[in-house]
């Protein structure tokens, strides 16, 4: 059992020789991504006192509205992983294309490319509620010494060597996993320091949670309409709980520790559903699988789709193992 009230810090030198092939970078790594967290934190708790709410202006790669948060954490996440010169390459939801690192020092050295979400939920922010960042880290496949190639982003999840998020909510949490289990660890405001608070955290098996938009129930496919009918039909635990917060770390973090399932299927407005596999589904899916969970597109397993482009989108149903096997029995059956 992982002692608690350890730091993150003392967590990542304890356990980094868990870290396959790694010599430091991935370690140096997880800490670029704590002090991204932090300073992003800083930022969104101050958000209704200098002038970061609404929309900046801009379109995303998607064509959405970025919001002024968006283009703020991507900038520090950014600015984080590149000034430790320990990544080769950057890929992010707010950005069209893959950003190639590169330093005189080392020369395309560097092992590992990060996948990251900067702000999911921005929106959120406007009215108060909780938002997150998701990050995902994979091992170069391209020859060490090249500049890095969509190759390299373009692994399935399987191959990812570490994923998290951090939450900030009425405290502000960094979960992540490298393939060894699923530790959640709580910033301390007051010393910047993040503790370990939740070691080996583990998904209930069964949940009493349903969390979709079911505004767009009309558009759903049947399969997702049975289950949701079978989710608020009176026999056994159920009627199950509706519980949604329209911010994927916020329902995936309540659910993990309450047990429960997240659906965004696909729809008649969203042919491939509307979350991205790189940025969010892949690493929330090897988050999920780590802590006893399940994640799928309603008929494989998230984490061996095999990514064909930067911002692909996949229909996404994540949570308690027997909760998702179920919904996957109605869209077996049902469509």
């Amino acid at each position: 059992m992982t002692k608690k009230n350890k730091t993150l810090g003392e967590f990542i030198i304890e356990n980094q020789k868990a870290f396959p092939y790694s010599t430091g970078e991935l370690s140096k790594l997880i800490n670029a991504i704590r002090l991204a967290a932090k300073v992003v934190n800083h930022e969104v708790n101050k958000a209704g006192l200098i002038d970061i709410l609404g929309e900046s202006g801009d379109i995303n790669a998607q064509g959405e509205n970025q919001q002024k948060l968006d283009v703020l954490a991507n900038a520090k996440f950014i600015q984080s992983l590149t000034n430790r010169e320990i990544v080769c390459g950057i890929a992010s939801e707010e950005e069209n294309d893959f950003v190639v690192i590169n330093s005189q020092d080392n020369n395309h050295q560097n092992k590992y490319v990060v996948l990251f979400d900067p702000l999911d939920g921005s929106s959120n922010i406007d009215v108060n509620v909780s938002v997150g960042s998701i990050f995902s880290i994979y091992r170069r496949v391209t020859p060490i010494g090249t500049p890095v190639t969509m190759d390299d982003f373009l692994q399935s999840g399987r191959k990812q060597v570490a994923a998290g998020y951090i939450i900030y909510g009425t405290s502000t949490m960094l979960v992540y996993t490298t393939g060894h289990g699923v530790n959640g660890f709580t910033l301390n405001p007051a010393i910047g320091t993040f503790y370990l608070s939740h070691p080996d955290m583990q998904y209930p098996e069964d949940g009493t949670i349903y969390s979709v938009n079911e505004g767009n129930y009309v558009h759903f496919p049947e399969g997702v309409k049975k289950y949701i009918k079978y989710c608020q039909m009176e026999e056994g635990d159920r009627p199950y709980t509706s519980r949604y917060i329209g911010s994927l770390v916020s329902d995936f973090h309540r659910n993990m520790i309450k047990g429960g399932i997240f659906l965004y299927p696909k729809s008649s407005k969203a042919a491939n559903g509307k979350l991205r596999l790189l940025y969010e589904c892949n690493p929330m899916a090897f988050l999920a699988e780590q802590a006893g969970g399940k994640a799928s597109d309603g008929f494989q397993a998230i984490l061996d789709i095999k990514p064909s482009e930067l911002h692909q989108r996949v229909p996404f149903f994540c949570g308690s193992k027997n909760m998702v096997e179920k919904a996957e029995e109605f869209m077996e059956t049902f469509g």
